[in-house]
């Protein structure tokens, strides 16, 4: 079926530079491309160039990620585009594995995915912070042709997340066999990870494709620790006891995965084409949790009641429990397309995914079940499932104009659901010791208790209409309205304007305004968690709750006399704007500038601070709450403030014949700054979380890159420069640390042994270098900061085979 179709699931598309979509086929530095490329994922207009176009995006091959070392897809684009933020996290209870990851500086699930241009799931993992983004580490990078980001609000386009941008993931379709197989480990000697992959595309007789992927890693985990003071102490006053050094690792988790991929499609006619796409993966990631000294825990104390309970006699050194998940991920997206004649495309598909994240913590106890604890606990498991159901229209009206003006509607309904199950009742269990003061639950992660679990519900109906018209040949316009309409919150509309202006054949300006939103989900608005600590200062284990804003603990704080009020979730809301200029010349050079400010309000957090009594912790015990009785501090995930995001985008990009052979030469740089502009409720812990959002991540982030081939040898270098950012200790007093701007450096070398087999060998981070230190959390044993936007474990030297067939 030779045709393009423009679905609903399409975004306009601005910049495209040959660091970012170079051939699949070769890894080799070719001639800079121009920005005449038919763009198939982009503008609904099907014969729209990417210098055509009218919002800026990044287009990635999956040349240029396969030339990052992470088996995660949110670390390859993190490097490639400098707009893109992930942390490490260790320690960090579930974020560890699925990591927030942040176009522009906002939340993770301010922004849309897209798989096909079809929107993907969720994970069920909730952030700190409150969100429930998409889990991009489950898509096998080896299964991706290419990635198109789009930097440019798009909620009328596709309704809720859209705010920050898209991330459209296209597959692969071409017929073909290819493999590949990596090992790399830090120059510490640990961190140790093996990577296959495979990859098989058939032609179905001409008429259409099969392409099957899997993709395997195991990863070792990695330390940057120091053993902590008060082991060292401990183990100086108790010399008999052998105390491991460190008694906890800060660093990389051990995880294990396998991804697997499908995409199909099939002309049954000349004018209808089927299609489909799945991913399947999982994965198991286990990680230390902080340890517990026998001086100073409290579940080491003893009771008549339980004489044979003796915590000494089963961890007498202490005791780091180790937290894990097994996760599970599908989805499968089934649909048809086709033309009624030369002006009319039709598109209906029907989505489904579902994740699943199943907890897991050892090595620990349930000190309030005495003597008949166990140490190992299911803790509970998190799902989240949706369902898309859509409609996509395009006409071609002829009106006179220049080329026909195209016109875009459609239909989309969702369903999502959010489900808690409870783990083992030992997890979560209040045993007859907490009378006598012992902690209840699992140590470290106390499970999801019965009374948490349950399933969340919520659905939407929209519709939407998308209008693009070049009304000479140097203006383009276009405009979008849609629709939606929630079971939670009601209906919302948002708006798009477009439009680009050709100065020349090589200049153009360009510029848009749009509203958006995103509505929160069922697994926000719902679920409820139970987490502990450690007091930095002391030493001394702190247990927390987070809570449902309208459930029965919301209620007891809105009882208080000082009249404290915990209100239901809302929506986020936000207006974009932006203007940029675009540039190529014929001497392979293309530039692209944009300037960008987003205004939200509304957005979410998660607001704390409400320490809680002796009797409001009994109420929470009465009410079956997993360790209720030692909860100090209770939180909400709330809407918070209002911030402006101002920011300017530049990539730059050359390409051509240099020294006896080609060179492709790249430059991005990003300026991103975030203001709060109304704090919703003044405090201490809304200063925290104002300066959290303002400074957190670093404004300036600079990514530069040289790519040369000659014969059979390949090199390539890059550069990634991080700004300075500060970040914050809050588990006892506030402290803020800035921490220095930095520069990493990879380098590469790749050589042609065959013409199906290639060699690659190099180093991410290649003079090893480290951040500044860490001063807030010293005394846990931690020496860099875990929420730092860049791999902290050092240099890391990787060798790749790669067979094309």
């Amino acid at each position: 079926m030779h045709r393009f179709f423009m679905s609903a699931s399409c975004l306009a598309i601005a910049a495209i530079h040959p660091a970012f979509a170079q051939e699949a086929e070769t890894e080799r530095a070719q001639p800079a491309r121009t920005l005449d490329a038919v763009i198939v994922t982009g503008t609904r207009s099907a014969e729209r160039t990417a210098f055509e176009t009218l919002a800026p995006v990044d287009v990635v091959s999956g040349t240029a990620i396969s030339q990052t070392v992470s088996s995660e897809l949110v670390d390859s684009l993190a490097q490639l585009i400098p707009s893109f933020n992930v942390q490490r996290l260790p320690m960090a209870d579930g974020q560890i594995f699925v990591r927030p990851a942040r176009l522009r500086s906002l939340s993770p699930d301010q922004t849309l995915v897209l798989i096909n241009g079809k929107r993907r799931h969720r994970s069920a993992f909730l952030g700190n912070r409150g969100a429930q983004a998409v889990d991009l580490a489950q898509i096998p990078s080896f299964a991706i042709s290419r990635m198109e980001v789009l930097r440019d609000g798009a909620s009328a386009q596709y309704g809720s997340d859209a705010i920050a941008g898209v991330i459209n993931i296209i597959l692969d379709s071409e017929p073909g066999y290819s493999g590949f197989g990596q090992v790399s480990q830090y120059y510490e000697g640990d961190g140790t990870q093996y990577q296959l992959g495979a990859k098989a595309g058939f032609d179905l007789g001409g008429r259409g494709s099969v392409v099957v992927t899997a993709e395997y890693t195991d990863a070792e985990a990695t330390s940057r620790s120091r053993q902590r003071p008060d082991a060292v102490a401990f183990q100086a006053a108790n010399p008999q006891i052998n105390v491991p050094n460190p008694v906890q690792r800060w660093g990389k988790p051990d995880r294990e995965a396998l991804r697997l991929a499908l995409n199909a499609s099939y002309d049954f006619s000349p004018s209808v084409e089927g299609y489909s796409f799945a991913t399947w993966g999982e994965g198991k990631g286990v990680n230390d949790f902080n340890w517990r000294n026998p001086a100073s825990t409290n579940a080491y104390n003893t009771t008549p009641l339980d004489p044979a309970y003796n915590l000494s006699a089963i961890y007498p050194a202490g005791f780091t429990p180790r937290f894990g998940q097994d996760d599970n991920d599908r989805a499968l997206t089934a649909g048809l397309r086709g033309d009624i004649g030369a002006a009319f495309s039709w598109d209906v598909s029907a989505g489904y995914g579902r994740n699943e994240i199943d907890y897991f913590i050892n090595e620990t106890i349930n000190a309030s079940l005495g003597s008949a604890s166990p140490t190992e606990f299911r803790a509970g498991i998190l799902r989240q499932r949706d369902i898309n159901l859509n409609a996509d229209f395009v006409y071609l009206l002829e009106t006179g104009l220049s080329e026909p003006v195209n016109i875009a509607f459609g239909l989309e309904r969702r369903d999502e659901r959010f489900e808690i199950e409870a783990g083992d009742v030992a997890s979560y269990a209040v045993g007859p010791l907490a009378a006598a003061g012992l902690p209840s639950g699992s140590n470290g992660f106390p499970g999801y208790s019965n009374l948490q679990a349950g399933t969340f519900e919520q659905d939407s109906q929209a519709a939407y209409i998308d209008i693009e018209a070049a009304l000479t040949d140097k203006l383009t316009v276009g405009g979008a309205i849609r629709y939606e309409d929630f079971s939670e919150f009601g209906s919302t509309t948002d708006y798009k304007l477009a439009a680009r202006y050709a100065l020349t054949d090589g200049l153009a300006v360009r510029g848009t305004w749009s509203t958006g939103f995103r509505a929160p989900t069922p697994g926000q608005l719902e679920s409820e968690r139970t987490s502990q600590g450690l007091n930095s200062v002391t030493l001394n284990l702190v247990t927390s709750g987070r809570f449902n804003p309208t459930g029965p603990v919301a209620d007891i704080i809105n009882s208080r006399a000082a009249g404290q009020v915990i209100l239901p979730l809302t929506p986020e809301t936000s207006e974009n704007i932006s203007v940029g200029v675009v540039y190529r010349n014929d001497l392979g050079f293309t530039a692209t500038l944009d300037v960008y400010q987003i205004e939200l309000e509304d957005r979410f957090s998660t607001r704390g601070g409400f320490q809680l009594t002796n009797a409001e912790r009994q109420q929470l015990a009465d009410l079956g709450i997993p360790g209720g009785e030692s909860i100090t501090t209770a939180s909400f995930f709330q809407n918070v403030f209002d911030t402006r995001t101002r920011g300017v985008d530049f990539v730059g990009s050359w390409g051509g014949a240099a020294f006896g052979g080609n060179l492709s030469l790249t430059a991005a740089y990003n300026w991103n700054e975030t203001k709060v502009t109304r704090e919703a409720i003044a405090g201490v812990f809304n200063d925290v979380s104002r300066r959290l959002f303002e400074e957190g991540l670093p404004q300036h982030n600079l990514v530069a890159s040289a790519d040369y081939s000659r014969g059979r040898w390949g090199l390539l270098a890059r550069a990634r420069y991080y700004g300075q950012w500060t970040d914050v200790d809050d588990s006892a007093d506030v402290t803020f640390q800035d921490f220095d701007p930095i520069t990493l450096f990879d380098v590469a070398v790749s050589y042609q042994l065959t013409g199906q087999v290639r060699v690659r060998a190099g180093a991410e981070n290649v003079f090893n270098t480290f951040p500044d230190e860490s001063r807030h959390q010293a005394n846990r044993g931690l020496i860099y900061s875990r929420n730092a936007p860049y791999d902290t474990d050092g240099g890391k030297a990787y060798i790749r085979v790669t067979a094309e067939f």
